[in-house]
């Protein structure tokens, strides 16, 4: 199979700046395994959204994210606004903390590893997640690749926003800052999953496509990229301690089985509260609910 020329898009801000000082080899290995391309850096937030959509509109069948999960999801933001995005290819190098979705995916998650698999012809079909929430009174949408969520996993990334980006996502809540897990209090929320509506008071509510997020959590153990189906993951009223308690079981995918956490499929899945709930996507803090999540099936084409 023909490899198209390439639009790498490199965010040199990933896995705390890092990727900035990686770039040179990457870049000299991409070219060992026959990778053609040209590449464009990233310069803030929203940058490789706009360069995605304008490479596709120019011409690129091929793009390939260096970065973090961050990276992937604007990259893919800006693919699937461009009119010819199912006919445009996506490739990862892992340069960030996390790497979620690459773990999800089954990409390497060490940019040393990744090169070779970027001149293969194999391919994965996936779907594609859609959230619409609010953000200074607009209501806004996002695609996410990965995990979405509500709840106590968005206010996370809001606390540590202010922090280096080395530090992982649970870090300054277990380090006592101002939003600290000790803080944090449940949320009343009205959920809408399928035709079925509950109210309940929940930690979190995570909207999966992939199964891993934050690094290594398992936190959808049944989800697969390519079924058509959102996995929800609702954790429930839990306290502080019982939060502390089955923390070490999400790495496992354990934690399921606790009794106040409970998986569904679903469509499409609806969020409401009085209070104010933020909302994430594949690691971005976007806004607040109410939120609606969906999927479009087998709308992105990963080398995998």
């Amino acid at each position: 199979m023909l490899i198209p020329h390439a639009k790498v898009i490199v965010n040199p801000a990933a896995g705390a700046w890092s990727t900035r000082r990686k770039w040179s080899y990457i870049s000299e290995r991409l070219r060992h395994v026959g990778l053609s391309f040209d590449c464009e850096y990233t310069e803030g937030a929203g940058h490789a959204i706009e360069l995605a959509r304008a490479a596709v509109s120019d011409g690129y069948r091929y793009l390939v994210a260096v970065g973090g999960d961050g990276t992937v999801n604007e990259v893919v933001n800006g693919m699937l606004r461009s009119a010819d995005s199912r006919n445009t290819i996506l490739g990862v190098i892992s340069t960030g903390t996390g790497n979620s979705f690459a773990r999800s995916a089954g990409i390497p998650r060490h940019y040393a590893c990744a090169y070779s698999l970027l001149t293969s012809p194999r391919r994965l079909l996936i779907d594609v997640g859609v959230v619409e929430y609010k953000s200074k009174g607009q209501s806004l949408q996002r695609f996410f690749v990965n995990v979405a969520g509500v709840g106590f996993d968005a206010a996370i990334l809001k606390g540590a926003k202010h922090l280096p980006r080395c530090f992982g996502g649970y870090i300054p809540y277990l380090a006592g800052s101002p939003g600290s897990l000790f803080r944090y209090k449940n949320k009343s929320v009205i959920m809408r999953i399928g035709s079925r509506v509950e109210a309940e008071r929940i930690l979190t509510v995570v909207v999966a496509n992939g199964g891993y997020y934050d690094g290594g959590m398992l936190i959808a153990p049944k989800a697969e990229l390519g079924d058509s189906l959102l996995d929800v993951v609702i954790i429930g009223d839990l306290s502080k301690f019982e939060m502390l308690k089955i923390w070490p079981l999400v790495y496992k995918g354990t934690h399921v089985a606790y009794r106040k956490v409970r998986e569904e499929k679903a469509t499409h899945v609806t969020i409401e509260s009085s209070e104010g709930v933020l909302v994430q996507a594949d690691g971005e803090l976007l806004g607040e609910c109410p939120a609606s999540f969906w999927l479009i099936p087998s709308a992105l084409n990963i080398v995998a």
